[in-house]
């Protein structure tokens, strides 16, 4: 999920119940809605360890460095899937490179149904998926 600054401050300003301009316990609401199901002994662990300034909550600027760095994690995750099944580092995943990696899953297909994978989420057209149309495959 990729953020801009103005929708994390308005997902910020949505969980920042009372408006004192920190969240500590609503982060719990606040990760869940982002797809991410935390207890809250987890939720005080990242409070801890992203709250600068030791109040025990996070402010605006805290709020943001922690969601671009689960972003940055992410998208580290998925490079190393990527790197899986593309094709001697060509930067791409073509159809016979996607039957491979499936086929090593154990989910043999034909090169046919793999063809068909790549064209609906080819945006481009170009017959093979780019790093962001596999990323964009996988959030489907």
């Amino acid at each position: 999920m990729s953020f801009n600054q103005i929708s994390l401050e308005q997902m910020f300003c949505i969980f920042d119940e009372n408006g004192d301009g920190r969240i500590s316990a609503e982060l719990k609401s606040c990760m869940s809605a982002v797809g991410y199901d935390l207890s809250l002994e987890e939720v005080g662990a990242i409070i801890e360890s992203m709250d600068a300034d030791g109040d025990g909550s996070l402010r605006l600027e805290e709020f943001i460095q922690l969601m671009e760095r689960g972003e940055e994690e992410d998208d580290t995750e998925m490079i190393e899937a990527f790197k899986m099944y593309e094709m001697e580092d060509q930067g791409c995943i073509t159809a016979k490179s996607l039957k491979r990696m499936l086929s090593r899953l154990g989910y043999s297909r034909d090169i046919e149904v793999c063809q068909g994978v790549i064209s609906k989420f080819d945006t481009n057209n170009d017959g093979v998926l780019s790093f962001e149309e596999f990323k964009n495959m996988m959030m489907a």
